[in-house]
């Protein structure tokens, strides 16, 4: 089976000519009956041994975590050496599995692993130079400005490996850690002693820091309105960054993340926000958003099926229509995508991902 990215590489090496990568692309879009941006393409898993070097890479990372915790002397903070530890064997695993056998999945592990080491070990090391016990006693100041460092020159170290290995969830790591400097950095100038509510901060924070995201994202994806480079998969990974970020502030504010009864109007709001997603998600062709505010709309029509009776199938009921008006929507995606963004305006069209009869016009 030959991915998009494999057609990339056979022009690009001049194994085949892009006219005839672009008839084999129709060919496949023709028998289809789907246009091959909207089934979202982003290569996981070639064949078994993907999954097979993945849980090798596992264990080896868990054996170097298990190594530097036996170095690292008790402090309060996370192991520095097994942070180094695995974020050097990640990156020497990158250079076999990910440079030279392009392999996806142990190639999206190796970078969060390659991530998470990276902000581990400064972290870790900062707590060991300056003592944990500075960042109590009111001393927060010096602990949120810690974390911005750390997340900063995490940021870094991802950019450092996107310029090595060019793997498209990079960019989404490196963004998650800019957007916990800027987070960390804001909280620090407030003071976290002069908040009653962190809550009450941190949420709009991170609501503002997804919309900047999710932003980000589109700028990848309109560069690509076709979904044939690299540009695609790396504005996927973003998309599915940003999709979080903008749910739960959004539904915390309707009130459903409190854990309490959520309310025949709460309930209807969820379900307005959860329709408004889907019209998003369908003008930008991208299921990010539905499939993170999911979990949401889950709750809320189990509550109502419990609410108004149905005590023993609330759960099933739930299941039954979501999953089913989910089927519909994906059977049915690209007409309704392209009546949707026919009723846009004409300069938002020419930025939107192309699909169907817009591909044509």
């Amino acid at each position: 089976m030959y991915t998009e990215d494999d057609l990339r590489t056979a022009v690009a090496t001049g194994a085949i000519s892009g006219e005839a990568a672009d008839a084999l692309r129709n060919s496949v879009k023709a028998s289809r009956e789907v246009p091959a941006g909207d089934e979202e393409h982003f290569r996981l898993i070639n064949s078994f041994n993907d999954i097979f070097v993945t849980i090798a890479a596992i264990m080896v990372l868990v054996a170097m975590a298990g190594i530097g915790q036996a170095f690292t002397p008790d402090i309060n903070g996370p192991p520095p050496f097994a942070g180094l530890l695995i974020a050097g064997a990640a990156w020497g695993m990158a250079e076999f599995f990910t440079l030279k056998r392009r392999m996806a999945l142990p190639s999206i592990i190796l970078l969060l692993a390659f991530v998470g080491g990276t902000f581990a070990m400064l972290l870790g090391f900062v707590v060991m130079a300056i003592g944990g016990d500075s960042f109590g006693n009111g001393n927060e100041v010096l602990g949120g400005l810690m974390i911005a460092a750390t997340g900063l020159l995490t940021a870094g170290a991802a950019w450092l490996h996107w310029r090595r290995f060019m793997v498209p969830i990079t960019v989404a790591a490196g963004a998650a850690a800019l957007a916990v400097t800027v987070i960390a950095l804001i909280i620090t100038g407030i003071g976290p002693a002069n908040l009653d509510n962190p809550e009450n901060v941190l949420i709009p924070l991170v609501f503002i820091v997804g919309l900047a995201i999710f932003a980000f994202a589109m700028r990848w994806d309109t560069s690509d309105r076709e979904r044939q480079t690299r540009r695609s998969d790396v504005a996927f990974w973003l998309h599915l960054l940003a999709a979080p970020m903008l749910a739960h502030p959004i539904f915390h504010w309707i009130g459903v993340t409190t854990g309490e009864n959520i309310g025949v109007g709460a309930a209807i709001a969820v379900l307005i926000v959860y329709i408004a997603m889907g019209l998003i998600a369908l003008a930008i062709d991208r299921r990010a958003l539905l499939v993170s505010a999911l979990a949401y709309v889950l709750a809320t029509l189990t509550w109502l099926f419990d609410r108004f009776g149905a005590v023993e199938l609330n759960v099933a009921l739930t299941a039954l229509v979501i999953g089913s008006a989910l089927l519909t929507l994906s059977a049915f995606w690209t007409p309704i995508r392209n009546t949707i963004v026919a009723k846009l305006p004409g300069d938002i069209q020419a930025r939107l991902p192309v699909a169907g009869k817009l591909a044509a016009s």
